[in-house]
């Protein structure tokens, strides 16, 4: 049984476990939009990314956590600086591509992402391939797929028209995470909609590799530009968390 470290905790798991799995069984949040558990993992948006070490030699990496294998003597790192500017970075890329969906934005704001240095696209699909999967593994029917290559590839039905096998049941757009609208709340002028940003640092910002069992951490959530008290309170319980001394 592989035994690896996850943010300075040992977990001790099963044989085929994947990076993801050990670290949400351990209550790490780490972010997807291309991952579910009833499906084949295709590290497609790439947003699980974690800073893996393999054994004492050797340089860090970032690969995808959601088709990783946990081994032996893996150090993993999954909210250090360079995770998060990683992530910070594709999700900019997505607001850009469907700032219309809620999912995108909430991830946006969740993860502190102030601006979006890029045209918005407006599309409705970031080709992550859920419906794909779902449609092919859980459905069995595999009516739609992917058409073209490079800037052209697309989600489509064979020949544009609707197979036979495709039963209108739905599932490729339950999954589909840009599928569901941005909410109506403030009606924001660019890009990003930062309507439920948070502004209060959240623990790894100000501790690299520190984490709390909590999603979302409540301290953070009541934390705000006028409670300095609270964010004092928020940073000691994260330093607690981190081992780290004051």
């Amino acid at each position: 049984m592989p035994k690896l470290t996850i943010n300075g905790i040992e977990v001790l798991v099963e044989k085929g476990v994947t990076v993801l799995e050990a670290a949400r069984f351990l209550g790490i949040p780490i972010p997807t939009l291309c991952h579910d558990d009833g499906l084949a993992p295709a590290s497609a948006c790439r947003l699980c990314v974690v800073e893996v070490r393999r054994g004492l030699e050797g340089r860090s990496k970032l690969l995808a956590a959601c088709s990783l294998p946990a081994e032996d003597e893996m150090v993993v790192h999954t909210n250090s600086a360079r995770v998060q500017r990683a992530r910070q970075l594709l999700i900019e890329l997505y607001v850009a591509t469907c700032p219309s969906s809620k999912r995108i934005q909430d991830l946006a704001s969740a993860y502190g992402v102030h601006e979006c240095r890029y045209e918005a696209e407006h599309e409705d699909c970031i080709q992550c391939g859920l419906c794909v999967r779902m449609c092919e593994q859980q459905m069995m029917a595999g009516a739609i797929g992917f058409a073209g290559r490079g800037a052209n590839r697309r989600v489509s039905r064979p020949f544009d028209m609707t197979d036979k096998r495709c039963r209108q049941c739905g599932a490729c757009l339950y999954i589909c995470p840009v599928c569901e609208l941005r909410c109506a709340g403030p009606a924001a002028e660019a890009t990003l909609c930062n309507g439920c940003l948070n502004f209060a640092p959240v623990c790894f910002q100000s501790y690299d590799d520190a984490m709390c069992f909590l999603d979302p951490c409540h301290a953070c959530e009541l934390a705000g530009p006028l409670r300095p008290d609270v964010k004092i309170k928020t940073r000691a319980r994260a330093t607690v968390l981190s081992g780290e001394k004051q």
